[in-house]
Order: C-alpha cells, then structure tokens, then sequence
C-alpha cells in the first residue's frame, strides 16, 4: 500500500531563485517563493538583496550581495553536494559582475543537470506614457543580450525590454512575433512579452500580452506555437507583478510542458485574481476617494492562495 501511495507521488522539482529579499511586502522572492511552494516546488533562494521594503516606498535600508558573496553561497551548495536543480530563476538586478556570476552558475548547473530550465525576466526598463526608459545601468544591456538570454529557456520581458535586446522597435503584432523570433534566435525557446502598448481588439481597457513556444522536433523540424493574451487593465502601480508573473509561468509550463495556450491562461488569471484583491483591498485601506499608498497596494499574496493553487481561467489566450 505504501508503495502505491509512493509511485503517486510527484518527483522533487527544485528550483534556485536569485533575487532581491524585502523585510515587508512582496517582490522578488518574496513574491516568487511563496506561489511556487503553494504550486509543490521545493524553492533554495539567494537574496541577492536584503532590504526592509521596495523601493518605492519613501524610504528603504538594507544590505546588497556582492558576485563574491554570491560565489561563496554557491561553493556551499556545491561542497555538499546538494547543488541539483530542475530550475533557476532570475530578476531584477542592478550589478555586471553579480549578472555575470549568475551566468556561471547557471551553466555550471546545467553541466549537472543538462535538463535544467532557466527562467529568466530581463528587468532593465519600461515605458512610461510612450516613452521607454531604463531603470538599471545601461551596462546590463550587452551582458543579457550577450551572456544571460543566450543561455535561458523561458524569458518574459515587457516590450521595452524586446525591443532593447534585439535593438528592434515593435509598432505592430506582426513586429512583435518578429522580436520574438529574434529571441528564439538568441536562445531562449519560450518568450512571453508580458506587457505592451499595442492596440488590444476588445479596446484601450486591455493589456495586451504575447507568447511563443519554438520545439524542435526529433526529426529537425521546428514547431512554433504563438498566442496573444487580454487583460483587463487596472489603474494603480503594483510592485512584484513582474515577479509573480515569472514564478508562475515557471510553475505552469512546467505542468503543462507542450501547452503554452494553457500555461499562460493560468499564469495571466491569477495575476489578475490577485490584482483584483489586491486593488480592492487597498481602496477599502486608504478610504474613500483617497489614493492608496504603497504599503496598501502590497500584492495580497497569502490571501490569493486557493486562486494561485487553482486559478479559475477569467484570461483566455487566442492561438495566432
């Protein structure tokens, strides 16, 4: 009997999360680690921040992790050779040599396990009324472009970020799935553009987001899958969305390894379960034709638990 509760029991997948840790609030792997736990991943993180809270809030303290530091936690891992993953995951990071290091981590790891999965959100900038900026040094550009992209799996830049990495401009869905190739070239054979400004068919309420999945096949043949996403957009600046979003894309297409289509549907509903929340809430906190500030708009992660364990799909994905 306990042999078949046992060959029931999903495999161990493990995931190392690099990025930033905050005392109070969610982003980073404070927005990351608790869904991926919810959906039965095993998450080892390294901070790659400490800091009271994000940094849109009036003020914030706290300590950064330099490549050596992150070198050192590495060795440990690897000293006792507990340094096995099925994935890695990267954010926001503000360092060349930290972003180099993460590099050779990640291929290390892979030489361990050829079958490891690298999940990486290239943070370096978004638009603003039109107009992209980066907020990241601009020495960051070639080290993604040139090291980090070519080495990750699954990517999910805003459009900003698609057009910086392939220095090409998207005016049009048609530019868009052209990028996307481009990406695919570089590397990675799952890109997700989780935001862009392009004009959605159900109207200017929509955001809209775009996926592509490229297979290659045993026999060589290349088989691309490529979707469009609308959501419904929410007027307020949340902090760790990005963060959230590339965890649970993570969580899905691991699930549901050869359907893009699905992974996205579940990974877009429940952000917008726990936008939803999270929106609400906050008006209810700062009251009556007040604007909530940013500790009110703190993702309601631990109250969207049933939603990010099983989000029933209010997004649906249209296959191009």
């Amino acid at each position: 009997r306990a042999g078949a509760r046992g060959a029931a029991m999903e495999p161990e997948c493990r995931v190392l999360s690099i990025q930033s840790h905050v005392v109070r609030g969610y982003v980073g792997n404070k927005a990351a680690t608790f869904p991926l736990q919810v959906l039965g991943f095993e998450v080892d993180t390294v901070n790659s921040v400490q800091f009271s809270n994000h940094t849109g809030y009036a003020h914030w303290k706290g300590q950064v992790l330099n490549s050596d530091e992150l070198h050192e936690l590495y060795e440990g891992l690897k000293l006792n050779k507990v340094n096995r993953y099925d994935y890695v995951l990267t954010g926001y990071t503000r360092d060349t040599s930290f972003l180099a290091m993460v590099v050779d981590i990640v291929q290390e790891l892979k030489q361990q396990n050829s079958n490891l999965v690298y999940v990486c959100d290239p943070v370096m900038g978004d638009k603003w009324n039109g107009e992209g900026s980066m907020y990241v040094p601009k020495d960051l550009l070639p080290v993604y472009r040139d090291k980090v992209v070519p080495v990750a799996d699954i990517i999910t830049p805003n459009q900003f970020e698609a057009e910086l990495l392939t220095g090409r401009k998207i005016y049009t869905e048609k530019d868009a799935l052209e990028v996307m190739d481009m990406l695919h070239a570089m590397g990675p054979e799952t890109v997700v553009i989780t935001s862009s400004d392009l004009q959605a068919p159900q109207g200017n309420d929509y955001l809209i987001a775009l996926g592509s999945h490229r297979k290659t096949k045993a026999d060589g043949t290349r088989i691309t899958q490529r979707i469009r996403m609308e959501s419904p957009k929410v007027d307020a600046v949340f902090v760790g969305t990005g963060d959230l979003f590339a965890a649970m894309l993570l969580a899905w297409t691991h699930k549901h390894p050869n359907n893009l289509k699905v992974a996205c549907e579940k990974t877009v509903s429940a952000m917008q379960h726990v936008l939803q929340r999270t929106i609400k809430s906050a008006k209810v906190q700062a009251g009556e034709g007040n604007k909530p500030n940013s500790a009110q708009l703190e993702l309601r992660m631990v109250q969207s638990k049933k939603d990010i364990e099983n989000p029933e799909i209010i997004v649906k994905a249209t296959v191009l």
